[in-house]
């Protein structure tokens, strides 16, 4: 093990994709020390980066020729596929051997689609979402999902450990994001059917925190609301995991339950009415904002 962070430490590494979440894991990244290339669409995303020490690149393409291991965290397939093979992609120009690890959360098929890509360029490849928002992601509390060859994973293990409290090998390619839409398909249920209990209570004449306090002390309601009562109480919906994000990923269940012939009916109204919200200008709200939706 000692052998394989001394090779870490020595790497250089990119992060692509300068999101809520990724700048924050980009951030742990500096923080230890590493030497850090970045890009993103808009570079006015990574300022706070460079001013920690982080070396902009001008295309994607110009990073790849840089680094030995590359995280990617983008908003959906098609932005990581564009950034992967489109003009001035990364993938054509990362050196063999190197390592590309997808923190994006994409649907299982696109994973192997882009392991098979990556994979005829003699690059290795990890899809790694994670579990967590925008808090845990900059306290480096984050859980990584892990698809891919465990013996790939060990070598980037010292890199997970900085960004995250936990990374957990679930299977080949394809699994880890297999893993990740199933949890935020839960995530997403769970929010609505308590945001639909809680409003028909008010309506009822229920006062909401003494209904809220009844609710979230029952079995029966998932656990990691709690995390999310401030946040309806308040009505303060600076978005941690905004909700186009949240809808974006039951869609890929949706498609993924597709593409398996297996019927999706809950998820299929639950992204619907997200969407809806979506429409009614919550987008980039948090998907607890749901709430609020429901409510009016």
């Amino acid at each position: 093990m000692k052998r394989i962070i001394n090779l870490i430490y020595s790497m250089k590494i990119g992060f692509i994709g300068l999101g809520i979440m990724g700048s924050a894991m980009a951030s742990n990244l500096l923080k230890s020390g590493h030497k850090l290339f970045v890009y993103n669409r808009t570079k006015e995303k990574a300022e706070e980066l460079l001013k920690q020490g982080a070396v902009w690149k001008d295309s994607p393409a110009t990073l790849a020729r840089e680094i030995d291991v590359l995280f990617t965290m983008l908003e959906d397939p098609i932005a990581v596929e564009s950034l992967a093979l489109g003009t001035d992609g990364f993938l054509n120009e990362m050196k063999k051997g190197s390592i590309w690890v997808d923190s994006s959360t994409v649907n299982p098929s696109f994973s192997k689609k882009m392991s098979e890509k990556a994979i005829a360029k003699s690059i290795r490849f990890l899809d790694a979402p994670v579990s967590g928002s925008k808090v845990p992601a900059e306290k480096g509390e984050l859980l990584f999902l892990v698809g891919g060859d465990k013996i790939v994973m060990e070598e980037v293990q010292p890199l997970f450990d900085l960004m995250g409290q936990n990374a957990v090998h679930i299977g080949d390619h394809g699994k880890g994001s297999a893993m990740k839409i199933m949890i935020n398909q839960l995530l997403g249920q769970s929010m609505l059917a308590f945001s639909e209990s809680l409003s028909l209570g008010m309506a009822m004449g229920l006062e909401k925190k003494m209904a809220m306090d009844f609710l979230l002390k029952t079995p029966v309601t998932a656990p990691i609301l709690e995390v999310f009562r401030a946040r309806i109480e308040d009505e303060n919906y600076e978005p941690n995991f905004p909700l186009k994000h949240l809808q974006k990923d039951l869609h890929l269940f949706t498609d993924t339950a597709f593409e398996l012939n297996k019927a999706v009916p809950l998820t299929n109204a639950a992204k619907e009415i997200y969407a809806q919200a979506k429409q009614k200008g919550m987008a980039d709200m948090d998907f607890s904002s749901i709430f609020k939706f429901i409510n009016e």
